[in-house]
């Protein structure tokens, strides 16, 4: 695809292909960085979760990590209904930390 793209450009004018360029940054540094560090940041996130945390599952349901198995990558997760069992990968955040706002000091 790339190939037939840069066939298209005469060879001896650059700036006719800038802004197929400037494209190709914009969409890096505005969609495929951020999601990329966000990854991250929840990657670390469930690698350090432990028990008593108040957490958010990715389906929206909140609760406190009564339980880790490392064993099976579960978490047992005591709500209001009850105790379920989750994938490691299921937790989405903190509870604690969502509801953490910066205070304006005046």
């Amino acid at each position: 695809m790339f190939n037939s793209i840069f066939l298209q450009f005469d060879s001896g004018n650059l700036a006719s292909m800038l802004p197929f360029l400037a494209m190709i940054l914009v969409l890096y540094f505005f969609m495929i960085r951020p999601q990329m560090n966000r990854q991250k940041k929840e990657k670390a996130f469930q690698t350090e979760i432990k028990s008593g945390s108040k957490v958010v599952t990715s389906s929206g349901i909140h609760g406190k990590i009564s339980e880790v198995n490392n064993t099976d990558n579960t978490i047992t997760i005591d709500t209001g209904a009850g105790k379920i069992k989750f994938e490691r990968s299921a937790i989405s955040m903190e509870l604690s930390k969502k509801y953490l706002v910066p205070t304006k000091k005046k």
